[in-house]
């Protein structure tokens, strides 16, 4: 491994992915160390580690999930993603269609809630976003690591009439049609 670093300033992360060989035994496919990548809006760094094209996932599936179309947040399936939030920087408001878990493997987030409502998760916190409206804001002086899982969800019904999605790509013209991974 280089001396390389995340757009971010964060060292690189390290992808293990496990299968099977012909016996049907365990063994390890790949591993490899990649940085996180600046997006387009200029406030963070994403980096896919994998994805599931269907839930449940088909662990026969030879596919690389690094390398299908995730989107910013997801197109289907499941996704899990590394996202360094810049100091002072922060999200739009958006909503997704999935259930997503947010692990602070570095540094603090504060989540904010549609009402205004706030909350700072520190590192190791876990955040349990089940198809809210939200955003996600760095109000401190360090960048700040988070692992992200979503998981395809229909969408939340309100008094029987489903939610509108508004992902982060539909309400920020700077993501323009870039890929992101």
């Amino acid at each position: 491994m280089s001396d390389a670093i995340s757009d971010s300033g964060l060292p690189l992360v390290q992808r293990v992915v496990t299968g099977h060989d012909e016996n049907g035994r365990s063994v390890f496919k790949s591993e490899d160390f990649s940085p996180t990548k600046m997006i387009p809006t200029g406030d963070a760094a994403f980096l896919l580690m994998w994805t599931t094209e269907t839930v449940p996932a088909d662990n026969n599936d030879e596919t690389d999930g690094r390398e299908r179309d995730a989107g910013v947040t997801l197109n289907g399936g499941s996704v899990i993603r590394i996202t360094d939030i810049l100091p002072g920087e922060q999200s739009p408001f958006h909503r997704t269609n999935s259930i997503d878990y947010g692990i602070v493997l570095q540094g603090e987030i504060e989540l904010e809630l549609e009402d205004g409502r706030k909350k700072s998760i520190g590192e190791h916190g876990v955040i349990i976003q089940r198809g809210t409206n939200h955003l996600w804001r760095n109000t401190t002086d360090k960048v700040c690591r988070i692992a992200f899982v979503l998981i395809e969800a229909p969408p939340y019904l309100h008094n029987g009439q489903p939610l509108e999605e508004a992902k982060p790509e539909q309400v920020d013209d700077r993501y323009g049609d870039a890929k992101i991974n």
